[in-house]
């Protein structure tokens, strides 16, 4: 497996950096984009696990920080700013004159998987939309649903959430995804929270919980990645 950092500069002159793991099978079929979570960046280790899993299987995969990250600052940058970085790095995978793929993934943990959902609202295209841990609501706010957007993705979506999740109750997600017009598959990681953390009495370990959504991850990049 080969890694390729590259930086990236917005129209504002804002930087951010992207770390490449380029499977050496990879066969220009299937890429990912994964973008972190709000609390953390793409070096946390639930990043970097599933960074290296997926180029594990022969897909590229990449992720990247959003610029308050590569600033330093632990506030979010605002949606638009969020919403340029990817941008830029979807412009930057899908130019690339020799890894440039012929299916490609969005997808995240919680802030950065929604904000790839927003950027597909708005018209990007991809093959699917990978959520680990979908941000549904504030904490204690179902009533307050981050949702509307989601009515206006065309594209298959895969939901990856815990049933101990403060930011996504299953109760308030469920009639929500039925009645999404595009595709949609919700695999739940039973008494998980928000970073699927279960408590010990599971007797589960947190290697074990990664490795069954990186293969729920897998089967589901395959079978969206076949030819119609």
């Amino acid at each position: 497996m080969k890694r390729l950092e590259q930086q990236h500069t917005l129209d504002d002159q804002r930087t951010f950096s992207s770390i490449w793991a380029i499977p050496d099978t990879y066969n220009r079929q299937m890429a990912v984009i994964l973008a972190h979570g709000a609390g953390n960046d793409m070096h946390h280790p639930f990043m970097c696990f599933f960074h290296e899993r997926l180029a594990a299987e022969g897909i590229l995969t990449v992720k990247f920080n959003f610029p308050y990250k590569e600033q330093g600052r632990k506030a979010p940058d605002r949606m638009p700013v969020l919403l340029a970085a990817w941008r830029e790095i979807v412009r930057s995978v899908m130019t690339h004159p020799e890894l440039a793929p012929q299916h490609l993934f969005l997808g995240g943990k919680s802030m950065g998987g929604r904000a790839a959902s927003m950027l597909v609202a708005e018209g990007q295209s991809c093959r699917g939309l990978i959520f680990l841990g979908y941000p549904l609501h504030p904490p204690g706010k179902p009533d307050k649903p981050r949702s509307e957007h989601l009515f206006r993705i065309p594209c298959p979506m895969l939901f990856i959430q815990g049933t101990r999740d403060r930011l996504c109750g299953l109760k308030q997600l469920g009639p929500i995804l039925d009645r999404l017009a595009a595709p949609v598959t919700l695999h739940v990681v039973e008494d998980g929270d928000h970073s699927f953390k279960v408590p010990k009495r599971t007797g589960r370990s947190e290697e074990e919980i990664r490795e069954e959504i990186a293969g729920v991850m897998i089967r589901w990049i395959h079978d969206h990645s076949k030819s119609d």
